[in-house]
């Protein structure tokens, strides 16, 4: 048995390493993001896939207070049943659920920022020591491809709670635990003994989403957990897995420290029950971190006003086309974006606008038209190879998607053309490229909605004034998570700037190398502003943490 003294020894080096990469913004990240042998072992992939293949059909051994049987809820994308069964919480279950999540708080408050920061590190190292079966697990939920589940739902995933840990011992750390006070007077100075308490807001409560189980839940989980409350994990209930993995690893450490292990627990449901719903408007509930859809996001916000609650809805990712060094380039880089995980990004570019009057580039000027047909051409070019093409697209993740990309033909020109992909390893995966749909800035009906996955729109506008306009009123309105520009112009750079700064929206710029709009990487970018509706926080920065605790002090005289 370790300690979280213990734990946070073992640990400290990566945390300090962490804090100081939080203040700098370069490059850093602690779990290497290659799923190379030479990295992690000869048998690392095969133990990892074995691992995950043992859940398959079976029940998950975990015990979830207020559980009623049993529910079995997911499909993989690549066309099975995962058919693993978790114990299954109702309404009626809730309360039992809260109560065994509050009864452990006390001893984890009491225990300090430095032995729960200790307990959270040690809880990443154990995730990633099976990072290869968290890998199989996110793919054959989200549908990302093997090598993206690997980076997104396990190496990234994990630096991106990391940097969630480090902002929170960061924060708690500017609190000193005592303090001594002396104002100065005539004779003797006036002295007060001052001690300070990080308390918990309560029950935190994570909402789950399908695309990206562990990377858009792990930030907040182990926010929470670190400021010293307890967690109830409401997986989304096509990507249980992940997280129900998640939960094993952090009460087995948890228990392990001497503390209870239900402060994290996992409620996962019958999609007909709405356990989310319940669970959120809960008086003890205090904290809710939910991504996905704009109904639900915008709901959440309007009623649970008991809870601080972080959202990451829809948005229109937009990107400003005015000129280019490097049409091969742009090209290159805008179809591999379109094409990561067939579009199911929130950060995956939507609105292309373009002048009427066309762009100048490297190889003279190119129409509208020439640009629909390079775009065609550089996604042929990806995509041509179905066996090459499944491993960037993944699979579709579920029938809204399908739906969505069925339907957007009939909104304008049809300039590219989506085809299934046949995957050569999973004969009942669901695989779709990427198609572009022509409007006009008449269009806003069609553009200002999210059109989640692998859909387009290439968007003729009048000139280049016009395209920057229409990105700041749509975010603005509308919301989004990045925005793009290409252009050689010193002053259109400078006005898309400044209309993403008004948008509060990220900026890329002339991106035509192997950085990808759509990617953000921990410890550097950050993910959302918190300023636009797309978005109310941001992964990570101090108002990400901050709030999840609070600093209750007493004094004395001495």
């Amino acid at each position: 048995m370790s300690t979280a003294a213990e734990m946070y020894a073992a640990h400290e080096a990566t945390l300090t390493a962490a804090v100081a990469a939080t203040r700098s913004r370069g490059y850093f990240s602690a779990y290497d993001e290659s799923p190379s042998p030479r990295v992690y072992g000869e048998t690392a992939a095969a133990d990892g896939k074995a691992a995950f293949e043992e859940w398959l059909g079976g029940d998950f051994p975990l015990s979830t207070p207020g559980a009623q049987g049993l529910v079995a809820t997911e499909k993989s994308p690549f066309g099975f049943e995962l058919g693993v069964s978790y114990p299954r919480v109702n309404a009626d279950g809730v309360d039992d659920l809260l109560a065994a999540a509050a009864a452990g708080m006390k001893d984890w408050r009491d225990a300090g920022p430095a032995a729960r920061v200790g307990v959270c590190l040690e809880i990443l190292h154990r995730l990633h020591g099976r990072v290869f079966e968290l890998a199989n697990a996110v793919q054959h939920t989200s549908g990302q491809a093997f090598v993206m589940a690997f980076q997104a739902g396990g190496a990234h995933a994990l630096d991106r709670a990391l940097e969630a840990v480090a902002y929170a011992a960061d924060e708690m750390d500017r609190i000193p635990a005592t303090a001594l006070w002396e104002k100065p007077g005539k004779g003797e100075p006036l002295r007060m003994e001052k001690t300070f308490t990080i308390v918990p807001r309560g029950i935190a409560l994570v909402i789950g989403c399908n695309t990206f189980p562990t990377w858009n839940s792990w930030p907040g989980l182990f926010a929470s957990l670190a400021t010293g409350n307890a967690v109830v994990v409401k997986p989304h209930p096509g990507a249980v897995l992940p997280l129900a993995i998640t939960v094993q690893v952090a009460q087995q450490v948890l228990a392990e420290a001497g503390f209870d292990a239900n402060l994290v627990t996992l409620a996962a449901e019958d999609p007909a029950v709405g356990l989310a719903k319940t669970l959120a408007l809960r008086p003890e509930v205090k904290l809710v971190d939910f991504t996905g859809s704009n109904a639900f996001g915008d709901w959440l916000e309007a009623n649970a006003t008991q809870a601080q609650v972080f959202t990451e809805k829809a948005g229109v990712n937009t990107v400003v086309l005015d000129s280019t060094d490097s049409f091969k380039g742009m090209l290159f880089n805008l179809a591999f974006s379109l094409s990561l995980y067939t579009g199911q990004m929130c950060t995956a570019p939507q609105n292309l606008y373009v002048p009427a009057g066309g762009i100048a580039t490297d190889e003279g000027p190119k129409s509208v038209e020439d640009v629909a047909a390079g775009l065609e051409a550089a996604l042929g070019k990806l995509l041509g190879d179905d066996a090459k093409a499944v491993e960037l697209l993944g699979g579709v993740v579920n029938e809204g998607v399908l739906t969505r990309l069925d339907a957007a033909g009939a909104q304008g020109k049809v300039l590219v053309e989506s085809r299934t992909v046949t995957h050569p390893a999973f004969e009942g995966a669901t695989v779709r490229t990427p198609t572009v749909i022509g409007l006009s800035a008449a269009d806003r009906e069609i553009y200002t909605e999210e059109c989640f996955g692998p859909v387009a729109y290439l968007i003729e506008t009048a000139d280049t004034a016009e395209s920057t306009t229409l990105l700041r009123e749509t975010i603005t309105e509308h919301g989004a998570m990045t925005a793009a520009v290409y252009s050689t112009s010193d002053d259109v750079l400078a006005e898309v700037r400044e209309a993403a700064l008004e948008a509060g929206v990220a900026l890329s710029e002339n991106l035509t190398g192997a950085v990808f709009v759509n990617q953000s990487a921990a410890f550097s970018d950050f993910h959302g502003t918190g300023a636009n509706p797309a978005a109310n926080s941001a992964y990570t920065d101090t108002a990400y943490v901050a709030t999840r605790f609070r600093v209750v002090q007493s004094r004395r005289h001495v």
